[in-house]
């Protein structure tokens, strides 16, 4: 069984350490809805899962309701694979979305600008297996799974204070 779904209500005890059903994209945008309230900058937020869970989905709506808050123009929000990054503004915040899936080693990851500690950005981080966790103060992180033979997807929040 899948954990609770997502409502505002009762977002503060659903969201940390619970297994919350994403099963559908309007979950999934829920979800990253109530999630931008607890980011104000400087966060590190590590994205693990396989391909097609719902990662970068995920990315995409949390991305576009900082926006939307800031009544901003909406971003066509895309997975960096080619270009390792992406870079999106809101106001006063820069989203960096980082996707690592073809670098091959540690000493890649070095030459990213992934080590930022500006407190004006807000850094996610796709395939973030290759990244040494202590280069951070602390990250959140999120992990995403096929639920039921593939049918129902979760994600699982940690880290999240």
């Amino acid at each position: 069984m899948l954990g609770p779904r997502v409502h505002s209500n009762q977002m503060p005890t659903a969201i940390k350490n619970s297994i919350i059903d994403i099963s559908s994209e309007e979950t999934t945008k829920e979800l990253a809805n109530d999630f931008s309230n607890y980011l104000k900058g400087g966060e590190v937020i590590f994205l693990y899962g396989e391909m097609g869970v719902g990662k970068t989905t995920f990315v995409k709506y949390l991305i576009n309701q900082f926006q939307t808050k800031k009544n901003l123009i909406i971003s066509e929000v895309t997975s960096p694979t080619f270009n390792l990054l992406n870079e999106y503004e809101a106001d006063n915040l820069v989203i960096k979305h980082y996707d690592l899936f073809r670098l091959k080693d540690e000493s890649e990851v070095k030459n990213l600008d992934l080590f930022d500690k500006n407190k004006n950005t807000i850094t996610l981080i796709e395939w973030p297996e290759l990244i040494k966790k202590e280069n951070f103060k602390k990250t959140i992180d999120l992990t995403f799974n096929y639920e039921n033979e593939l049918n129902n997807r979760s994600v699982k929040i940690a880290g999240l204070d």
